[in-house]
């Protein structure tokens, strides 16, 4: 694994991927509740068409908190598609709304995009941003956990490169 930037721009720095992950966890919680509202309704229209009750609770938000089998595949739904949301922006452009705004783009270390097979790959040891501070320790490379379980890297882009689209 070279540990050398193929691509001419250089690899973005702890503070600007920090500051990235922090506008995109306010995207990732507006997908989870939206994701939310659209379980909510189809469990409520299940209920309304009458495929099954209410278990005996008195509100929906009950039944769905209290059974399990309600419960574990609601929050499946809502985090798969906080998933979707980083694989899909990651292997379409290599940037999620926050990186595009502080001008970062994950690619891989040859500055090919990334698969969505990477993309998935990329999401647990990027989990919370905690990944990132492997960068702190190796200020060098600059290369954070999930960069360097993946073979990936995350690079700081001139202002002409990033007027592309998402």
């Amino acid at each position: 694994m070279s540990l050398v930037s193929s691509s001419s721009f250089p690899r973005a720095g702890f503070r600007r991927r920090m500051a990235s992950w922090l506008y995109d966890a306010l995207l990732a919680i507006a997908v989870y509740m939206t994701a939310g509202a659209v379980s909510f309704l189809i469990i409520s229209l299940m209920v309304n068409f009458a495929l099954f009750d209410l278990q005996g609770y008195q509100h929906l938000s009950d039944a769905i908190t209290n059974t399990y089998w309600l419960l574990w595949p609601n929050e499946l739904w809502k985090l798969a598609w906080v998933a979707f949301f980083f694989v899909w922006f990651w292997s379409k452009s290599g940037q999620t709304l926050g990186m595009k705004a502080w001008r970062i783009r994950v690619q891989n270390q040859n500055g090919t995009r990334i698969t969505k097979t990477t993309g998935i790959k990329r999401l647990l040891p990027t989990l919370l941003g905690l990944g990132n501070f492997a960068v702190l320790v190796d200020r060098k490379n600059k290369l954070s956990l999930q960069d360097r379980l993946t073979d990936t890297e995350v690079v700081l882009l001139t202002l002409e490169e990033n007027r592309g689209r998402l």
